[in-house]
Formats: structure tokens, C-alpha cells, sequence
């Protein structure tokens, strides 16, 4: 009852309101901001969901289907058949076994969180229910910044006191207990399964630093064993330490944010520089050893956390020395140069020479770049951006990928350095609305349906296609097919199971489809 009035508002603004399917009886509230596509608003009482999906039984598929031309999450299902209908086919070879599954999400970082409690209660809970429930899209992985990051509004550490070895005066901060913890323990308390937690620092204190700041070209003083470096090791510790009284449990830890941003000269916001070889020496010594005989033993560690051009060289300095690979789990790679470093070279040359490492990406966000910068609302260039590079990575042995800011506001900040970009949600604090930006279904579109556990398996076309494609088999049974069709034109194909016969799809223009149906007799 209240959308003509909602329509009468947002004409007056030059805006307009449409409903589009979702795969729950809730449908898009969606608004054009003059982009390719569109948003979805949503309030503290209404907001569309992807819903609790049940898939249909064997002989049955289910398809979810998001677009450039509105469509978001929009459900259907179907009868598998039993005869080809010819063109293309895209063979499931369930034989062909890579990669498990770990999660995707996002990061609560300061920006974020401040946005999101910019909202009213009930419009807090909506979106975090979005990310984290049953009924949302299933975010498993969440990404905390140990101290500032530029998505900061002050610059800070746990640690300011100079000359502080024995870390006396580590406390976390209002941003942690106020914001940030609270949050944390809301959304895990939404989630079916336990989060999956992953802490990365920006910056050590200045005082330990050899420039004496946190932003611009600065590395620890003095050498790895030394005290600078067994003090930053023990600084993780009690970061652990501290959250672990509120609860809060990590799966991981990365060496730090982009270690090669605190070789630059100039840098503008917080960093802290290792080359690869300091970084192996700082694990073998410190890290690695201070984890170890810490309560957290299992907690694992990810190496690099920056962008893929520098693989594999990094990986075959930490990597290739005993010391330090003992004592690491896997390699975080962030997405911003992607365009130019293709997987095959870096990520899949980094799989074949350690296979026993697990690749996971920990950072992405579009509009980053000068030419393109900040929000764009219902751009679906940039969805087709998040699902592109997320399938690449996935058909390169990548385990998982984890989005920047779970939530931002109109201008893309705050950010205290005005690094502002955009994010899958865009907060009206004024409104007290939400949006949910096309990438948002981007994300939406693995989030929901690979749960931790599947495995990716082989799919081979019958010929050359514009499609891009990749094929799940989950803990139950089920088959994920995603498929991103970034051409202008219908993409009609089939999927052939030998289990249950022909799956018939259509991938329409710029458009993003995950199909999903029960097996028969294929295991993990």
C-alpha cells in the first residue's frame, strides 16, 4: 500500500520504481540511477531475498537467473530431459576433480560498520540478514582489519605507545568494541554455520617502522628474530587474544595488506613494506613460532595478501624455504590488476608448483580505478566485472573470494584518505534505505549456492562459446553450474549429466545463471 506513495516521492526526484522476480515471494523494489541497470531498495520492513532455497528432486533442475535488463535471483524450475535438443552442450565430467569450496563474503571494515549502524535497528538487521542469513545469500567469510585501514575516518593501532615491546598497553578501540564486534557477533548469530574470520593489518605502530609513520614508504625496523618483529608477531597474538574474549574465533590470518604498497615511495595511506624474502624470514622466526605456542595453533596463515602479478615468484621465496612453509596454509591474492596478469601465469602456475597451498582471494571492489571511480549505482558492467574475474579465479584453483566493504555510502566512503569505491551495498543513512547493487547478485550468485565443501569439476563445451562457466558438485549431491554471458545475444545451450539426462537453459544478454539439480551417484 505504500508503493504509490513511494512511486509519487521518488517521480518528483526524477527516479522510478519497478518490481522485478526474486526467487522468494519478495520482489525487487528497483530504482534506476541513469546506469545500465538497477538497484534494489530495500527499508527495515521490506526487502526482496533470495529465500531459503530447496531444490527440486532428481529429474528436476532449479535456475536462478539475474540480468542486465532487471532480473535479480529470478527462480524457476524444470523437468531434466531425457534427449539432446542439439547446439551447444556443455558435458559435466564429475571424474575431473580440483579445488574444495572455503566461502565467499566480504569486509567489516570501520566504513562499513559505521554505515551499517547509520541505519535504524530494523534496517540493520534487514541488511545483515541479506549477507548472512538462510534467507540471504550465504556469506561464510568475513574480513576484519586489524586496526586502521583508509576505509578508517582517524589512523590508529592497538599499540600507539612508544617503545611498548611488551605490547602493556594493547587495547582495541570504540571501532572494535563499539561497532565492529557487535556486528560480528549479530551476524554469526544469523548464519546457519560458523563464520569463517580473517584478520589482516595495514600497519604496524610508527614507533616500530622505519619512516616512523603509518602511511607512506616504511617497513619494521631492524631484521626478522629481532625484537620490531617478534613484537609485531606477538601483536597478532593479542588481536586473537582480544577477540576471543567477545567469542569471535579466526580461521586465518594474512601477513598484512599489500605488503608491496609500504615499498612505495609516498604511499598515501596506511602500510606496512616486506619483500618476500623478509616476509619468509618474519614467519619462519616470528609469526609462525609465536602462533604455534599461542592458543591459537590452528589458526591459519596466508601469505602475500596482494595483488597476483607478483605470483609465483613470492610463493617460491616463502614457499620454497621449510622453515617458513611449515608453517603457512595458503595464498591471499587481491584482484586490481587482474586485467593485465592473466590466472594461467600466476595463479595456476603458483597451484602447479603448490599444489598443497590453498589460493583464496581476500580483496576486490570496482571503482577503484581514476578513470572510473566511486559509485555507480546499478551498474551491471561492474556485476559482470565481479562474476568474470570471480570465475576466472575459480577455474584457476581459487577456493574462495572475498569482496572489500560489506557496505558504504553514497559517495563510497568515508574513507580518511578519500580513497572513496564502491561496494555490493550502498547505504541512505537520510532515507534510512538501502541499496543492493547489481554486484551484490554478482556475489549472490556463488555465495548462495556453493556451499563450503563443494568441489569444482570438470565441463567441457561442444564447441567455441561466449559463455563463461563453472561446474560444482556439493556435499549433497547436488550440481552447481554458474554462467556469465557477457555477449548482446541468447546463448541457448544444454547441460549433459550422465546421471539424470539434458538440463535445457538459456543464457539471455548480459545476464549471470546458476543452475542446480540432484545427481545421481556421483561423490565427493
Amino acid at each position: 500500500m505504500w508503493l504509490p506513495l513511494l512511486s509519487a516521492v521518488l517521480l518528483a526526484a526524477a527516479f522510478y520504481i519497478t518490481t522485478t522476480s526474486s526467487s522468494s515471494g519478495n520482489a525487487c523494489v528497483s530504482r534506476s540511477f541513469g546506469h545500465d541497470s538497477v538497484v534494489c531498495e530495500c527499508n527495515s520492513t521490506y526487502c526482496d531475498s533470495v529465500g531459503s532455497v530447496v531444490l527440486p528432486p532428481v529429474g528436476h533442475y532449479a535456475s536462478y537467473l539475474s540480468s542486465r535488463q532487471g532480473s535479480r535471483l529470478e527462480a524457476s524450475q524444470a523437468p531434466v530431459r531425457l534427449n539432446s535438443t542439439g547446439g551447444l552442450r556443455l558435458t559435466l565430467l564429475p571424474y575431473k576433480k580440483y579445488q574444495t569450496i572455503r566461502g565467499f563474503g566480504g569486509a567489516l571494515t570501520d566504513a562499513a560498520a559505521m554505515n551499517i549502524l547509520s541505519l535504524s535497528a530494523g534496517a540493520q538487521d534487514q541488511l545483515l540478514r541479506q549477507y548472512f542469513s538462510t534467507e540471504g545469500i550465504g556469506y561464510s567469510v568475513v574480513r576484519v582489519p586489524m586496526a586502521s585501514c583508509d576505509f578508517s575516518t582517524r589512523l590508529y593501532t592497538y599499540a600507539d605507545t612508544v617503545g611498548d615491546y611488551n605490547l602493556d598497553n594493547f587495547t582495541l578501540t570504540p571501532e572494535d568494541v563499539n561497532m565492529k564486534i557487535p556486528l560480528l557477533r549479530r551476524a554469526q548469530a544469523m548464519s546457519p554455520r560458523p563464520l569463517s574470520l580473517l584478520a589482516s593489518a595495514w600497519s604496524a605502530p610508527a614507533w616500530m617502522k622505519t619512516n616512523g609513520a603509518l602511511i607512506g614508504k616504511g617497513s619494521l625496523k631492524g631484521q626478522p628474530g629481532g625484537k620490531e618483529h617478534k613484537t609485531w608477531a606477538q601483536y597478532y597474538i593479542r588481536f586473537l587474544e582480544e577477540y576471543s574474549k567477545y567469542n569471535l574465533t579466526f580461521w586465518a590470518v594474512t601477513t598484512g595488506n599489500e605488503p608491496t604498497a609500504g615499498l612505495m615511495t609516498n604511499y598515501s595511506f596506511q602500510a606496512l613494506g616486506f619483500t618476500p624474502e623478509e616476509q619468509r624470514d618474519w614467519v619462519a622466526l616470528d609469526l609462525g613460532p609465536a602462533l604455534h605456542a599461542s592458543s591459537f595453533p590452528h589458526t591459519h596463515v596466508l601469505l602475500m595478501d596482494d595483488n597476483r602479478q607478483l605470483l609465483p615468484y613470492w610463493a617460491k621465496v616463502v614457499l620454497g624455504d621449510i622453515h617458513a612453509g611449515r608453517y603457512i596454509h595458503g595464498v591471499a591474492v587481491h584482484w586490481y590488476l587482474d586485467r593485465l596478469f592473466p590466472a594461467a601465469p600466476t595463479l595456476g602456475a603458483t597451484h602447479t608448483l603448490y599444489p598443497e597451498y590453498y589460493l583464496f582471494g581476500t580483496e576486490a571492489c570496482a571503482g577503484w580505478t581514476a578513470l572510473d571511480r566511486g559509485v555507480m549505482l546499478g551498474s551491471w558492467q561492474r556485476a559482470e566485472q565481479y562474476a568474470h574475474d570471480i570465475l576466472d579465479d575459480l577455474n584457476h584453483h581459487v577456493t574462495g573470494w572475498t569482496d572489500w566493504n560489506l557496505a558504504l555510502d553514497q559517495t563510497g566512503g568515508p574513507n580518511w584518505v578519500k580513497n572513496f569505491v564502491d561496494s555490493p551495498v550502498i547505504v541512505d543513512a537520510q532515507r534510512d534505505v538501502f541499496f543492493k547493487q547489481p554486484t551484490f547478485y554478482s556475489m549472490a550468485h556463488f555465495s548462495k549456492f556453493l556451499h563450503e565443501g563443494s568441489q569444482r569439476v570438470g565441463v567441457s563445451p561442444s564447441g567455441e562459446t561466449e559463455l563463461e562457466f563453472s561446474a560444482f558438485i556439493r556435499p549433497d549431491g547436488a550440481v552447481v553450474l554458474i554462467v556469465l554471458n557477457r555477449s548482446s545475444a541468447d546463448v541457448p545451450f544444454e547441460v549433459w549429466d550422465q546421471t539424470v539426462g539434458y538440463v535445457p537453459s538459456t543464457a539471455p544478454p548480459h545476464s549471470l545463471l546458476t543452475l542446480a539439480w540432484y545427481t545421481q551417484g556421483f561423490n565427493l
